[in-house]
């Protein structure tokens, strides 16, 4: 692997008051939004700082202080990439064997590693999961959940990222879902080993209060209870082929959750232990990536890989599509603050967040190639990748 050194360093806007590690898929409260400051000015191009080729996949990037975490394949092997953060030099890497299985699309990994507390927690498409020294790349336990458990793979495999709930590693793996404990990857719970979601687990509060998680799996959106796996709730959801891949996003006490079929506002009315409808609507339709709840609207792209996709403002309250602008592909986006950042096609779009218009402040061509995965900022910086494993990232932010 090879890193482009940063030389232009000079050209770098001047630091915010703060920076925040990007630690997990979603980012610290899991729901796509950073908290640090974004400039209020960008130049008319942002400079990239380095490249790095990291295998062929779909998971994003994790950001813990100065080392970035990713994952891509090879050769039909996985490798678990810890590079450094400034100037993209590997710190260390871990590769074991794991088939790439491009079903209909290019293949390889597609759940994102996770960092937490000194170590790195990832899933193999193939249930292979891993605790890694974040130090060193040792390992500190490995499990073959298919070998150990005969779980039945989903049509394009496993996809989610390790989700960690006190003492243990909460994962997508069986239709119900999977725990394992977080000191020694002992199995603590499987409710089935039956084909599972896409999803990464999510955390919810219902008033609140009593803590639980959501579990988006093949056949529907489950509420439970991340100590025993005993479900509170199951609510049914049909997709196409049973993709349910983009996680459910959480407004206060409602839930909102999109695929093939559309999307629908979930709540739960005063003593009620099971969630019910309040909007449904089929004019968006989050296939890959969840979209992002700033103020009372959402942004999200909606399409597919066989039409054009839009990226689109929807009020939260009804459902209804503010405005849509064409011209995006099925990529990802997050948010810092109220600046959205969309990546697809190769291109990078910086937008604010205005449900009034759709007000762009910077589009610039990035990579090429297909580009699903969801962009991250992290620590002044944009990390962006392709599906062939090339990873660019772009110093918004001067030290």
């Amino acid at each position: 692997m090879k890193a482009i050194p940063a030389l232009i360093a000079s050209l770098f806007l001047p630091a915010t008051s703060f920076s925040l590690d990007w630690p997990n898929w979603r980012g610290p409260d899991h729901n796509g939004i950073s908290k640090e400051a974004f400039p209020t000015e960008l130049p008319e191009t942002l400079p990239v700082a380095w490249k790095a080729k990291v295998g062929i996949g779909f998971c994003t990037v994790s950001v813990v202080g100065d080392r970035v975490l990713t994952m891509g394949n090879t050769d039909e092997k996985d490798t678990v990439w810890c590079l450094d953060a400034r100037t993209g030099d590997v710190l260390w890497s871990h590769t074991y064997d794991c088939a790439l299985d491009p079903l209909y699309y290019e293949g390889g990994p597609g759940g994102t590693p996770t960092i937490h507390e000194g170590s790195v927690y990832t899933l193999s498409k193939k249930g292979h999961a891993f605790r890694l020294d974040l130090e060193t790349g040792a390992v500190i336990w490995q499990r073959d959940l298919i070998a150990d458990h005969g779980f039945e793979l989903p049509e394009w495999s496993f996809a989610g990222s390790a989700f960690i709930e006190g003492d243990r590693v909460l994962l997508n793996v069986g239709r119900g879902g999977l725990a394992l404990a977080k000191d020694t990857g002992k199995t603590l719970w499987m409710p089935s080993t039956e084909t599972a979601g896409y999803a990464t687990v999510v955390p919810f509060s219902q008033s609140g209060e009593n803590r639980y998680h959501l579990l988006f799996s093949a056949k529907g959106l489950i509420g439970f209870d991340a100590e025993t796996g005993a479900q509170k709730w199951d609510y049914p959801w049909k997709s196409s082929r049973d993709v349910n891949a983009a996680d459910p996003l959480i407004a206060g006490n409602r839930i909102v959750v999109s695929s093939s079929g559309g999307t629908e506002m979930l709540a739960f009315s005063d003593g009620s232990a099971t969630p019910e409808m309040v909007w449904k609507q089929h004019d968006m339709k989050w296939y890959f990536n969840p979209g992002i709840l700033i103020g009372q609207h959402l942004y999200s792209l909606h399409g597919t890989t066989h039409r054009p996709t839009e990226l689109m403002c929807t009020d939260l309250e009804t459902g209804e599509i503010i405005w849509q602008e064409e011209g995006f592909g099925s990529g990802g986006l997050m948010a810092v603050g109220e600046t959205v950042i969309v990546f697809d096609n190769g291109l990078l779009t910086i937008l604010k967040a205005n449900p009034e218009k759709y007000d762009l402040i910077l589009q610039q061509k990035i990579l090429d190639g297909k580009c699903w995965t969801a962009p991250v900022y992290a620590n002044g910086t944009i990390y962006c990748r392709n599906a062939e494993g090339d990873l660019a990232v772009l110093h918004v932010v001067r030290e």
